[in-house]
């Protein structure tokens, strides 16, 4: 018998998303990224998170579970130049207790669909670490395409192996 996929909506980063990003640096949440940040990091990150929109570089957003409108997550994508193009990065994380629900799925398709309305970049990239089976299996699900393996510095001074997985937005101009 299949789960019946909860529905969400992405909103928005707002100031009171700061306890999330909170929630979403436990250490086994942070596991495949370098670990936990300080709470000085996480400051950064944040301002970061809210200003991302404002300055037209991308879009961050909290994952809200509906009708509740628990948040249960994050999710964004922003500028990045990647092997020689502008492209479209996004991440996402979905908090413990809410995993396995396709909550992460649903929300990249609004992240997708997000992001090819605004018809800037052809393509979308995903990073995973190849040693997290569950964001490999979004990216599969969503239909992105594996095109390698590669070395990703994130954070910054820390190296992990990663799967790149690309995505051609459906609305995007010819701006390769």
């Amino acid at each position: 018998m299949s789960e019946k996929v909860s529905q969400v909506s992405i909103v928005p980063w707002s100031e009171s998303d700061l306890e999330l990003l909170r929630l979403i640096n436990a250490p086994e949440m942070m596991e495949h990224l370098g670990g936990p940040e300080t709470e000085e990091q996480l400051a950064i990150r944040h301002k970061r998170y809210l200003e991302i929109s404002g300055k037209g570089k991308g879009h961050m957003f909290s994952i809200v579970l509906l009708p509740d409108r628990e948040a249960v997550g994050s999710i964004g994508y922003w500028d990045s130049h990647w092997q020689g193009e502008y492209v479209y990065e996004v991440g996402w994380s979905v908090l413990p207790g809410f995993q396995g629900r396709g909550l992460a799925s649903s929300a990249l398709q609004a992240a997708i669909s997000h992001a090819s309305s605004e018809a800037k970049f052809r393509w979308m990239h995903a990073f995973p670490s190849i040693h997290n089976p569950a964001s490999n299996a979004v990216c599969r699900k969503l239909n992105f395409t594996l095109m390698s393996e590669c070395e990703f510095e994130y954070p910054p001074g820390h190296f992990m192996q990663c799967n790149d997985w690309r995505l051609e937005l459906a609305e995007s101009t010819s701006a390769d």
